[in-house]
């Protein structure tokens, strides 16, 4: 069973009955109306103590009959037995297995086999027989209050659950994209030293060129965003780009672009294992890898036994939280002491069109762009003159402050928030459209005219669990995206099955 279907139907259940049953009294006349004569019910073939709800004729009204019949069967199914009447408590138990397999997935009368109405008449006799035998108002009030109370904690179960799957499924990398960069790292260290440069290296700190930064260890993301970025660049022989990975896909990022070079522009790789001013006594992220407590939270925690009890702060258990490669956006002018701007990319975005006119925003010596209360990062342009003015000193001076994880939640926007405040210049809201990856609803109109498309949300365009259909089930122009076109070709040639 799939846990976010069902956290969703379950919860969907038992809001509807927590209402049903919050407006639940029963007067005689209530009785009567509700409940019914046995020869009125026997005519009408139906049995539900919400039976005018269930006389709506719409399209799920059995669907909906059904399901309080199966409630009700439930409740006497208890009495019955609690009463020792163990053949009216069989006869329940037998017809109740019947109406779950007719119902099965239905959600509408259409998707019902044809004897379910037989069987809808059938229970509804047994009921009627059940309640003259067993019917007390207060019991069944009762037993219907332990049920809703029993729904909420599975709906709170199944919550957990999902919140744990899908974090799950956003730390996954998918086959096709590990084995290609398996591929190419073993491709990469086959080649001659000399065939692994790149050209143009004389453009890589010439401040009149358009530069860019780029930290990303996802080969197939890092390509998708420098090839967007050229494709609708007005003058791609001007842009310049430098990437940072790790030591796992360096040869992997340095021969997908070796093998496809972006145009004419430029591109140079680095691995940050290589900044050897990068150590525990400057960097407060090294030294707090180092410490024994931050090791028990990340790495030595004590599994959990189960799904629920798996999911909480799971996504601030995740050690990419901590990892140098995540941080070292707050130390790009020590990567690049030559240049005085650049824009700062992550690796979860689409560029749609020509970014240049960033370079021609007057910051006022601020950085970033904010975003209605706050900002994100994604597309970020940076006054590196105005950094040097020891901002990474703020950075290093909250990092500290965080050391047992009291002050906020891991991660690299709470510091980067704390470490520019004040420090900020606005930009108009069609440079970058946020929400992708976890908001279906979001306007397509908003979707086409920006200039960079964020999927910062957990469902990234190459996993399994991407958001590929709006609401109305239409394709979006997300799916179109070079992102998305890139990763389901990597999942064709790397299948699961090889």
């Amino acid at each position: 069973m799939d846990p976010l279907r069902s956290s969703k139907q379950v919860l969907e259940w038992s809001q509807e009955a927590n209402f049903k049953l919050l407006n639940f009294s029963l007067t005689e006349e209530d009785e009567l109306q509700l409940l019914g004569r046995p020869e009125e019910v026997t005519r009408k073939e139906k049995y539900s103590i919400w039976r005018r709800e269930n006389e709506n004729g719409k399209a799920d009204s059995k669907v909906c009959l059904m399901c309080d019949q199966m409630i009700m069967a439930r409740i006497y199914s208890v009495l019955a037995k609690s009463r020792d009447k163990l053949d009216l408590y069989q006869d329940l138990l037998a017809r109740l297995k019947e109406s779950q397999l007719s119902l099965g997935e239905a959600t509408a009368d259409a998707k019902l086999p044809k004897s379910a109405s037989e069987r809808i008449k059938a229970m509804g006799e047994l009921l009627v027989k059940a309640r003259d035998q067993l019917y007390d108002c207060k019991a069944i009030t009762q037993r219907l209050r332990a049920m809703l109370q029993s729904a909420d904690e599975q709906v709170r179960s199944l919550k957990k659950q999902s919140t744990f799957l899908s974090q799950l499924a956003a730390k996954t990398i998918p086959n096709g994209i590990h084995c290609l960069s398996m591929r190419l790292t073993i491709d990469y260290y086959l080649l001659s030293p000399e065939k692994r440069k790149f050209q143009k290296s004389e453009n890589l700190e010439n401040p009149d060129l358009y530069h860019y930064a780029l930290f990303s260890d996802n080969v197939l993301a890092a390509s998708v965003v420098v090839n967007s970025t050229i494709m609708n660049a007005k003058e791609p022989e001007k842009h310049v780009f430098h990437l940072v990975t790790d030591k796992l896909n360096f040869g992997a990022l340095n021969m997908w672009f070796l093998l496809n070079p972006p145009g004419d522009a430029t591109i140079h790789v680095e691995n940050v294992d290589d900044f050897k001013w990068l150590i525990s006594s400057y960097c407060p992220v090294l030294k707090q890898l180092e410490s024994a407590p931050m090791k028990e939270y990340y790495f030595k925690a004590d599994r959990p036994k189960t799904l629920s009890a798996g999911s909480s702060n799971l996504k601030y258990r995740n050690p990419k939280y901590l990892s140098m490669l995540n941080h070292l956006r707050f130390y790009i002018p020590q990567v690049y002491t030559k240049l005085n701007k650049i824009l700062f990319l992550d690796d979860d975005i689409v560029v749609q069109k020509d970014l240049t006119g960033l370079w021609e925003v007057d910051l006022n010596g601020n950085n970033f762009d904010p975003n209605a209360c706050g900002w994100a990062y994604g597309m970020n342009m940076f006054d590196l003159e105005e950094w040097k003015k020891d901002i990474t000193g703020i950075y290093h001076k909250w990092q500290n402050m965080n050391e047992n994880r009291l002050l906020r939640k891991l991660g690299t926007l709470p510091p980067g928030t704390l470490t520019f405040y004040k420090l900020t210049h606005p930009l108009d809201k069609s440079w970058h459209a946020l929400g992708l990856g976890y908001n279906p609803s979001i306007e397509r109109s908003e979707i086409v005219n920006a200039a960079v498309i964020h999927y910062n949300g957990n469902m990234k365009p190459w996993l399994e669990i991407a958001i590929s259909t709006d609401l109305t089930g239409q394709s979006t122009s997300t799916t179109s995206t070079p992102m998305f076109v890139a990763a389901r070709s990597a999942n064709r040639l790397f299948p699961l099955e090889h």
